[in-house]
């Protein structure tokens, strides 16, 4: 009966984590390697060991980075102030209250509202905002490409 509840916890956790991919709220690599992690544990690491689990932290670590400087190189590309990047934090959190149209506009408008308060410039807030987003893009989509290497580098070691 524990094996059952821990392996329910194991899908709980990799599928909250993979739905934290997108949401900015859940820190969602981390879900999907602590789910893999527990899973590895379940059967005391026999079929998934330390160097898969080693494999493993490295792409949690490079998805978490990948997604910090996306955003950030797409911001710092189009010369986005301080008060941009905070904004674009500021919109992203506040986007999740408003569902999916929230999380794709939160970081926009939060970035060019943050920039436009610095520089007064409505064209420059334009493009920080839009740069901004596609950075957020670039970095869900890194998320998600690391995220289901992850996946499969675990089903491997478990099943091959």
């Amino acid at each position: 009966m524990v094996e059952i509840m821990l392996w329910v916890a194991v899908v709980v956790l990799v599928l909250v984590g993979v739905a934290g991919i997108i949401l900015p709220a859940l820190p969602g690599v981390p879900f999907v390697f602590i789910g893999l992690l527990l899973a590895a544990y379940i059967d005391n690491f026999t079929l998934v060991g330390w160097p898969t689990l080693t494999i493993l932290g490295v792409l949690t670590l490079l998805a978490t980075a990948a997604d910090f400087l996306a955003t950030s190189f797409g911001a710092k590309r189009v010369g986005a102030s301080g008060k941009a990047i905070w904004g674009a934090a500021v919109g992203t959190f506040i986007g999740i209250f408003f569902g999916i149209p929230g999380l794709f506009l939160g970081p926009f408008i939060g970035a060019a509202v943050g920039e436009y308060s610095s520089r007064q410039d409505f064209a420059q807030a334009g493009r920080v905002g839009f740069g901004t987003w596609v950075g957020l893009l670039l970095g869900v989509a890194m998320k998600i490409a690391l995220t289901f290497t992850m996946l499969g580098v675990f089903v491997t070691g478990y099943f091959i």
